[in-house]
């Protein structure tokens, strides 16, 4: 990347005038490679993206190009940062095989962890007002950016198949998590009888807390960030997964279990925030459907930290053989904390 040899043809396409000088490495996100583009006070975002990861670029393509076309930006206190379409009037432009896009900068602080309740209700409230911006446009409209991603069933099914094939011997703190994970059938039945009552709606489908970009005095959110994963889906998906990363005392990789427990400050917080934005718009039953939010993305990660340990480690990075079991040990302890709420 360091030669820069698809610039002279990406600027062809942008009809951008850019030197390697205003070329920067920018952020810590750890599948799309990130620039920062600088000419004089114009700030771009460049990004070469990840089509390894995300193997469908045309459906995020054409997801991002409904929110252009069809949300009103006035219906949001915050910006979408959109990709900015080529001179073809492409989101994507495609060097040699590679994909590439530039999108605005916003200006603001980025955190990987969430300091207090007041932060925790500002997440919520921007990632509900994604939610409810989007709310006229039909979920079927939307293409899966990544198939079956939140499917709970098909995870626990992965687990059954992983433990069928594993090589690992299931002693230990294995057979404990193995025996506990195998017991959360109820959940799969709770999210399958959800399934028939909720309708789809737009949804994030990502919502870590450093998918935000806040004031730099956290008066308030400036952006909404990485929306590669924006597709038809359930509000609890969004709400469940930042109880998963928000509310809980101790990050994912902690191995303190008896620190592992819900903040319910920080709980609260999530649940108020949603709320106040979802009243009136969001149906009884959705609202009712948000608890089960958190303990449905807490369990559906440890069904896959579970398997990818028993699979021999081969989808999530780690740092250390045993790093897998000790997330999904992780995730079991904070699976009961939700349930005693």
């Amino acid at each position: 990347m360091s030669s820069f040899s698809w610039l002279p043809a990406l600027k062809t396409q942008y009809g951008l005038e850019i030197h390697p000088s205003q070329i920067w490495p920018f952020g810590d996100g750890h599948i799309h490679q990130t620039f920062l583009i600088e000419s004089g006070e114009k700030k771009l975002i460049l990004q070469r993206f990840n089509n390894s990861v995300f193997k469908f670029p045309d459906r995020i393509s054409h997801n991002q190009s409904l929110l252009i076309d069809r949300i009103n930006p006035e219906d949001l206190p915050y910006i979408l940062p959109l990709p900015i379409p080529n001179l073809a009037g492409d989101l994507f432009t495609v060097i040699d095989g590679k994909y590439f896009r530039i999108s605005p900068f916003v200006a603001g602080k980025c955190i990987n962890e969430i300091e207090n309740p007041h932060q925790a209700y500002l997440a919520a409230q921007a990632f509900a007002q994604f939610i409810k911006a989007g709310i006229h446009i039909p979920a079927s409209e939307f293409q899966e950016a990544i198939p079956r991603f939140h499917n709970l069933e098909l995870r626990y099914n992965q687990l059954l198949e992983a433990l069928k094939n594993t090589k690992r011997d299931i002693i230990g703190d294995l057979k404990e998590l193995v025996e506990f994970y195998l017991a959360q059938k109820d959940l799969v039945e709770q999210y399958l009888i959800w399934k028939e009552k909720l309708p789809l709606r737009l949804t994030h489908s990502d919502t870590k807390i450093n998918n935000l970009i806040f004031a730099e005095d956290f008066s308030k959110v400036n952006a909404v960030i990485d929306l590669d994963t924006l597709m038809a889906g359930y509000i609890y998906y969004d709400f469940g997964d930042l109880v998963r990363t928000v509310a809980c005392t101790e990050g994912e990789s902690s191995q303190d279990w008896e620190k592992i427990k819900v903040d319910h400050s920080k709980y609260e917080a999530l649940l108020k925030g949603f709320l106040e934005v979802g009243k009136g718009v969001f149906t009884e039953e959705e609202i009712n459907s948000l608890p089960f939010g958190g303990l449905m993305m807490t369990c559906i990660m440890g069904f896959r930290f579970l398997a990818d340990y028993l699979n021999g480690n081969i989808y999530y990075a780690i740092h250390y053989e045993e790093q897998n079991l000790h997330r999904a040990k992780n995730q079991m302890y904070l699976l009961k904390g939700l349930r005693e709420i």
